[in-house]
């Protein structure tokens, strides 16, 4: 089942009855407005001026729903994620800490083989080359220890994005902006996906920054992103240069969990997908499976 993304940026008082969302507005004459829970799979909360319930917040994180909020400059800055999202955690926990270096590394080249691939496909959806893209895929060793992946980066960014002085940068020139919200968003299913398989997002692969808690999830976003971009790309393509992001930039970008990708041999929207691909991952370090299941730009 496709779950639903609740955006709201407008004043609200957010509540729970008979397991529904409850939407009041302090506008006299705005309905008040009911969601399923068990229908819900991201709230964003870009408003200032929303309160929620706490007997909400218990019932959304225990239906494993992402809640990200904003700050005054409308950015997602937090996520709120379950403790416990799965029955066996502590196992899966213990397989996941257990994991070998070895294996670790097979994770990461696998990782970075598809998300080469995807790039590459969006490259070739929009008639550049991609022959040096496909030799890098090919080559990536185990723990990318040749760092192909910041290769093609470099070439990746050059050819997609035709801004002046553009560089792939969290604080640089648009379309960065439109970038960092949709991989805000993206790194939100991920992480959600990622607990309802039982896993520990904090604990990455590759990645390993002390001060980030999301480790796991941005390993495994990784070929997820060209879908983000693809999106950015559409914006990009009507309107060249977006300074700020507007509710029609913010609604496309949000459409990224529903968005259709290829995931063994199957057409899948993106939110199932990653369920897919986390479960995976699961069985790789329960040792029951050695390839990690992550879609294929076509």
């Amino acid at each position: 089942m496709i779950k639903r993304t609740l955006f709201f940026g407008n004043p609200a008082y957010l509540s729970t009855k008979n397991e529904q969302l409850v939407i009041s507005y302090p506008d006299d004459g705005l309905d008040t407005k009911t969601v399923a829970i068990e229908d819900i799979g991201i709230v964003v909360l870009e408003n200032q001026q929303i309160t929620i319930t706490n007997g909400l917040l218990e019932k959304l994180t225990s239906n494993n729903v992402a809640l990200i909020n904003c700050n005054q400059q409308h950015l997602p800055i937090g996520l709120l994620m379950p403790l416990n999202g799965h029955t066996e955690q502590s196992e899966r926990f213990k397989n996941q800490i257990k994991a070998s270096l070895p294996l670790k590394k097979n994770l990461w080249q696998q990782t970075v083989t598809s998300k080469i691939l995807n790039q590459a496909g969006l490259l070739k959806e929009r008639g550049i080359p991609v022959r040096n893209m496909e030799h890098w895929a090919k080559n990536v060793t185990s723990g990318d220890t040749l760092n192909h992946e910041a290769r093609a980066a470099v070439y990746y960014w050059q050819q997609l994005v035709k801004v002046e002085h553009f560089n792939r940068h969290q604080s640089g020139i648009p379309p960065n902006n439109l970038l960092n919200y949709g991989y805000a968003i993206l790194r939100a299913i991920t992480a959600r996906a990622l607990v309802s398989s039982g896993l520990l997002p904090t604990l990455g692969i590759f990645h390993r920054n002390k001060y980030n808690a999301y480790c796991l999830a941005d390993d495994i976003m990784e070929p997820y992103r060209p879908y983000v971009d693809l999106i950015v790309c559409h914006i990009m393509d009507t309107e060249d240069y977006i300074d700020e992001l507007t509710m029609d930039i913010k609604k496309q970008l949000l459409s990224i969990a529903t968005i259709d990708v290829r995931i063994d041999d199957k057409n899948s929207p993106l939110m199932v997908a990653m369920s897919r691909t986390t479960h995976s991952l699961h069985e790789c370090f329960e040792g029951t499976a050695r390839k990690i299941l992550y879609p294929v730009y076509v």
